[in-house]
Formats: C-alpha cells, structure tokens, sequence
C-alpha cells in the first residue's frame, strides 16, 4: 500500500491533483496573493510554446518524407478532414440540444453579474466576413520565419506540409536533412521531459489565479449554466466520442486513462498547446504512424476543437435566454450552419472563445453582442472544460485517422496498454471487426516505432517527466 501511495505522489498525475488543489485552497483563502501565482502558469505555457513550433514542422517533415507516397498522404489527410466535420458539427448538435432541455438562461437575472464588465467594443466591430477573410488569409505565411516567430501553427503545418511534400520529390538527396531532423526532434523532445517537471507548478498557478480573481461566488452566480456545459463535454466524450471508439474496436475510458497525464496537465493550466508535444510521442508509441499523428494533431487544433464547438453553442443560447429572445428552430437552424464556420480555426486565434462568439452574435442580428458580459465571471472555468474536450478529441481522431488509414500497429497498441496497465491488457475489444482486416506491412510502422524498442521508449519518456 505504501509503494502504491509512493508511487502515485512520484507521478506526474498525482503531483498535478495536489497542485490544483493546493490552487484551489490559496486562491479561497489569499485571493490576492493567489492572482500572482498566474506567472507560475505563463511561464510553465511559454516554456511549452517554444518547442511547439520546430517539434510541429520536424514530425510533419519526417512523417511525409517517410511515406514517399503523396496519394497515400492525401487519402489521410481527407480522412481527417472529414472527420473533423462530422465530429465537429455532432458536438454543435449535442450543445444546441442540451441548452434547449435544460434552458440555464431562462430567467436569469443579468444584474447580478453587472459588476463584471468586459469592453464589448472591441468584440462589436468583428464582422463574420471579415473574421473568415482573415482566417483564410492567415493559413499562408508571409514568410517562414515570421510564422515561427509568431509561433503559429497552422501556419507551421502549411509550410511543413509543402516542405515534406517537396522533400518525398526530391528523393534520396533529401536523405541527409531528414536524418539531421530525427537528431534534432530528439534534441527537442529531451527538453519537453525536462519542462514538463514543472507541469505541476504550472497547474497551480493557473488555478490559483482563476480561483482568486474570480472567486467561488462566479460559480454560485452562473452556476447552473457551467454546471450545464461540464455535464455537455461529458455527454459527448462520453456518448458521441465513446461510440466512435467503439466502432472501431478500442475503449474510450481506458484510452483517456492512457492519456490522464496530459489530460490534468491541459485541466490544470487551460492550455491543449501545452501536451502536443507529449501527445505525439505517446500516440506514436501507441501504434499511430509518425506522419498520421503529426499531421491529424496539429491541424486538429484548428480544424477539430470539439469543446470550444460546444462551449460555442451553449453560450450563444445562453445569451439567448438570458436577454428573453426565443429562438425559433429555423433561427437555431441557421445558428448551428454559422457555427459550423466560424468554428474552425478558433483554436488558432489569441482569444479565441470571445472573438468567435463575438462574431457569431453580430452575425446572428439578433443576439446582443454585450451578453458577453453576463458570461466573463465563469469563462475561465469553462476553458478548463473545452480544453479537456479539445484534447480527448483530437487524440481519439489521431487514431481514428490512423486505423481507418491502415497507419495503426495494433501489437505496438496492445505493448503499450500492457506496459501502462499491466499484462494482459489488450487495447482492442473483442470482435474488434477492423481488426480482420489484413495490415499492409510496408506502410503501418513506417514512421512509428519498432515493438521491440517500444517499452524502452515509454520509461524514457516517463523518466523524462518524472
């Protein structure tokens, strides 16, 4: 019982619940001395954020060159694509749905939280139009070196994309670069296991800040309708997230248990930037081609932000209620089409939650964009919600993608379960149908690791966090 209790304390999982913890606790008892700690969370994300960028463009890089084979690129890259879409839009759908059945909003009294204001005016002059246009517009660099500087990455992937694409044309002379590459994205995954130490830290100061500034009475105020979009995340992950699991042949709970770390990480500090990294290394080592994962990962963030879909849903219906405007079926209708666009790519905007909901109210012309307002109190606690969302999402797409792409080695999958949970256990369900499918050998581990040196690699990594 002791070595158990040793062992969870030495964990990063257990060590990131005393911290958010310990952040609750401060942030109850010396608010302002707990609205300090947020540098702790800054730094520990900005740490994150400076690998992202070379770790995005190396694996997307080395992921294509190793294909050699641009059609089977695009066939994974539409998978993902269509997917995004689909799944995207059921998480809209479950939103809409929930707000109607359970109608947070109606009767709300918007005096009480008229003391939180939030400048409306610069969210006011966001037209749809506009917001498109420059989304559009921004997937294309002016130059490489400003989206790395900018560190954004879709940008990165664009520009990864078309030089790994130019690298599978130029054949072996490209050899060289790709091998410096590997060494490189080593390098840069060694200094990930030395930051992610400090993911406890981080934790505890992001909620150590959200308690302080804004307290418990937030949650007391507006707590019907957080309470309604918690209950909504798990709806989905657990219903819409968890039937696709089950199609294809894999159990949602035990995947998220695989992933917990990263998981607390993203609750703890708000941020899904903050375990790509992590999650390329664990997804890769899981059985996901490298190319599937670097590709489906980062273009998720932007394309495939299932939370902030629902959050999206729920707060312009709120809003709705709040201010007594009974939407019509055709009027929700046309809400969840406009959704579906102005969605995508909220991931990648500084922001993001406000500007997009901005931009969906005024286009609406019947929303109010200043019942914003009414929603800033509890904002942050919903982030922790979407983000956990987004992160589960985008992980259980990565291998979606790779299963229906023929990129998954299930024997990698079941010696990472066995090796995380103990023997025994396997990472497909019995009757798994995908799995009578024979595997083209030449192209599932290309890119992912060899079984032999998997468990090797899993201790390092854990090693490294540790």
């Amino acid at each position: 019982m002791g070595a158990v209790i040793r062992r969870v304390a030495l964990s990063t999982t257990g060590q990131v619940v005393v911290a958010l913890l310990a952040g609750i606790l401060l942030g109850v008892v010396e608010p302002a001395l707990a609205t300090s700690m947020q540098a702790f969370s800054d730094i520990f994300i900005k740490l994150i954020k400076m690998v992202i960028p070379p770790i995005a463009f190396l694996t997307i890089v080395i992921g294509i060159a190793e294909i050699r084979d641009l059609r089977r690129l695009g066939s994974v890259g539409g998978r993902a694509l269509i997917y995004f879409e689909i799944v995207s839009t059921l998480a809209l759908i479950v939103g809409l749905i929930v707000m109607n059945v359970i109608r947070p909003g109606d009767g709300f009294d918007r005096s009480a939280v008229g003391g939180q204001a939030v400048d409306v005016a610069k969210y006011a002059s966001a037209p749809i139009g506009k917001y498109m246009s420059d989304f559009a517009l921004g997937i294309v660099p002016d130059n490489a070196v400003a989206a790395f500087a900018k560190g954004d990455l879709l940008q990165i992937v664009f520009f990864a994309i078309l030089f790994g694409c130019a690298a599978v044309l130029l054949g072996e002379r490209a050899n060289p670069f790709v091998a410096v590459a590997h060494a490189t994205n080593d390098i840069l995954f060694k200094i990930v296991g030395m930051i992610m130490r400090l993911a406890p830290l981080g934790a505890f100061g992001a909620m150590a800040f959200t308690v302080g500034k804004y307290g418990i009475g937030s949650i007391v105020v507006l707590g019907h309708m957080l309470l309604a979009v918690y209950v909504t995340c798990a709806i989905f992950i657990f219903g819409v997230l968890g039937l696709i699991a089950r199609a294809y042949g894999f159990s949602l709970p035990r995947f998220i248990r695989f992933i917990a770390e990263e998981v607390l990480v993203v609750f703890g500090t708000c941020s899904s930037e903050s375990v790509l990294p992590r999650l390329l290394v664990k997804l890769n080592a899981l059985g996901c081609s490298r190319s599937t994962v670097g590709l489906v990962l980062p273009i998720g963030y932007s394309f495939n932000a299932d939370g902030t879909a629902i959050y999206l849903s729920m707060a312009a219906l709120f809003i709705a209620q709040a201010y007594g405007i009974d939407m019509t079926l055709s009027q929700q209708i046309g809400l969840l089409l406009l959704l579906l666009v102005t969605s995508k790519g909220s991931g990648s905007v500084a922001g993001s939650g406000f500007v997009v909901l901005a931009a969906t109210l005024s286009a609406t012309h019947i929303l109010p964009v200043e019942g914003l307002a009414l929603l800033i109190g509890i904002d942050r606690f919903m982030s922790e919600a979407r983000s956990v969302t987004n992160i589960i999402g985008n992980a259980l797409a990565a291998v979606v993608v790779a299963k229906a792409s023929g990129e998954f080695d299930i024997s990698a999958a079941n010696a990472a379960y066995e090796d995380a949970f103990g023997s025994g256990v396997k990472f497909q369900l019995r009757g798994d149908a995908s799995l009578k499918r024979p595997f083209k050998d030449a192209t599932v581990m290309r890119g992912a690791l060899p079984v032999p040196a998997l468990k090797a690699d899993i201790k390092r990594q854990n090693d490294n966090v540790r």
